[in-house]
């Protein structure tokens, strides 16, 4: 994890891991332009400011400077549901009250730390592993909604988009299959390539517009105007940085296994968390929603092999030059999104599997464990396997609940707390378990 290669090998592993993780922000800055009303120039400033503040983050979690930072191959983007509710506080209370929102959250991170990284001991293997189950098929999800476009709108399930996302899975296997070393652990890149050769060779992909424009471009600050401070506005937000951080914890705990490292929870957790506030709050200042540490590239170390830090920290250095780069920037914005999904599907999955084998070691063959897994997971998957169940609740409420992750975290945590630490069970003395019949 600590070991450096030589400086091209390294960029090009970090390239890998910008091109799957591209999309994210891509698409959330798209998202906010299109819901918004904002114009083109606004858009590029904040795309800009999107790739330039991912770089950031992914060098600080990665290399660790005062005590900020876990110094694992993290990377970090804007989106998910820290997006949605920055949208809903910006159509409701104005942008500038939506800034200031993800200001104050930022600084609210800060305020909590101290005894959130107390109850990490709530947390064990049985939550964690659960957690991670959920954020893997949301991910999954989420990457296949690339491919097929979303159910109703027009497009659905369009033959040639099925084909490039399941051709861009094929390309990654035989990449991986056919070839050893440096080139199997750029499999997820080549396939990712391929898949966008055969995107222009079938017309789904064109890469003109990509040289017409400015050369440079550079984030703005303060793009909607100094931030206004509105503390109930902001209270959904805030809200929501309790199961960012819970997520955090988990992403850390399954990062450092899958680079085996061996971490103290109550240290290592709060830098991740803290790397996540600092951002965030130099974000705010340039019209991003809440920026957080992500899973996404956890899936690609595993898949590659490749466990170096300084991967992620050569794939953030990529981030801010494709920041202030305005072709490339316009270039990886016309890379088709159902070979995007292709790829990130393949790694997504991986994050699956890892939160399964963290729950192989969660003692399921006790009853308690089994329970408090499958409670956690029904409720976890429902808003993710049937969108718009919570749409009559008000906004406030439904937002939190549709974060299936944020609902699985807390569910196994009540439960493993309610069951497994008699304080709080109603008798102190309880009968040995018996293990399940096979």
């Amino acid at each position: 994890m600590d070991q450096t290669r030589p400086a091209g090998r390294i960029l090009l592993f970090g390239i890998q891991h910008v091109l799957v993780m591209a999309a994210t922000p891509i698409s959330a800055i798209f998202l906010m332009s299109a819901t918004l009303g904002l114009d083109s120039r606004l858009t590029v400033k904040l795309l800009s400011a999107a790739f330039v503040l991912s770089g950031i983050g992914s060098l600080i979690q990665s290399l660790g400077p005062w005590k900020i930072g876990p110094r694992l191959p993290f990377v970090m983007l804007p989106g998910g549901a820290p997006l949605i509710l920055f949208l809903a506080i910006a159509q409701q209370h104005g942008l500038r009250t939506a800034t200031g929102a993800v200001i104050l959250t930022a600084a609210f991170y800060f305020v909590v730390l101290p005894v959130f990284s107390r109850l990490l001991a709530f947390f064990p293997a049985l939550v964690i592993g659960t957690m991670i189950v959920i954020v893997g098929v949301n991910l999954v999800k989420v990457g296949a909604v690339l491919v097929t476009g979303r159910p109703g709108e027009p497009g659905f399930a369009d033959p040639t988009h099925l084909l490039l996302g399941l051709a861009t899975i094929g390309f990654t296997v035989a990449f991986y299959r056919l070839f050893a070393g440096v080139l199997r652990q750029l499999a997820v890149m080549l396939g990712l390539i391929a898949g966008t050769v055969l995107a222009v060779a079938l017309g789904a992909a064109h890469f003109g517009p990509a040289l017409h424009g400015p050369l440079l471009g550079a984030p703005e600050l303060l793009p909607f105007g100094s931030p206004q401070f509105n503390l109930v506005a902001a209270l959904p937000l805030m809200l929501y940085s309790l199961a960012s951080m819970a997520e955090a914890t988990g992403q850390t705990v399954i990062n450092a296994e899958a680079v085996g490292k061996t971490i103290d929870r109550r240290a290592d957790v709060p830098k991740t968390i803290r790397g996540d506030a600092v951002v965030s709050f130099l974000g705010g200042f340039f019209g991003l929603p809440l920026m957080v540490t992500s899973g996404e590239n956890i899936g690609i170390v595993r898949v590659t092999g490749v466990r170096s830090r300084f991967v992620t920290a050569a794939a953030g250095v990529v981030l801010i030059c494709i920041g202030f780069l305005a072709p490339v920037t316009r270039a990886i914005s016309v890379v088709p999104a159902a070979v995007v999904g292709g790829t990130a599907m393949v790694v997504f999955a991986v994050i699956t599997v890892l939160g399964i084998q963290m729950l192989g070691r969660a003692e399921l063959d006790r009853h308690t464990n089994t329970f408090i897994c499958a409670v956690s997971l029904s409720l976890g998957l429902l808003p993710i396997l049937v969108p718009g169940v919570y749409g009559s609740l008000p906004p406030g409420p439904r937002i939190l609940l549709e974060s299936g992750v944020a609902v699985g975290a807390f569910t196994a945590a009540l439960l493993n707390v309610l069951f497994h630490h008699p304080r709080l069970r109603r008798s102190p003395v309880a009968a040995p378990e018996p293990a399940p019949r096979t």
